[in-house]
């Protein structure tokens, strides 16, 4: 198995993993809604709707089972 030729000094290594820190994830947070959210991105909100930009963009899912047992009665 190859070896280092020579030993890797402390600044190397250093400027080798200057590169490695993790980042803090931003977060943004939508005041109509009242909820933390990625920037930039759409999210869905605790009524089951997806919001961007504060507009609603994709309206929440109706459970059709609800619908369906009571219209069979």
């Amino acid at each position: 198995m190859p070896t280092p030729k020579k030993k890797t000094s402390r600044s190397r290594r250093d400027m080798r993993r200057s590169h490695d820190a993790l980042d803090i994830p931003a977060i943004g947070f939508d005041k109509k809604m009242g909820e933390f959210h990625a920037p930039h991105h759409a999210f869905k909100a605790s009524d089951g709707a997806f919001y961007y930009r504060g507009k609603e963009i994709i309206p929440a899912k109706v459970k059709k089972q609800a619908e369906d047992t009571e219209t069979a009665e």
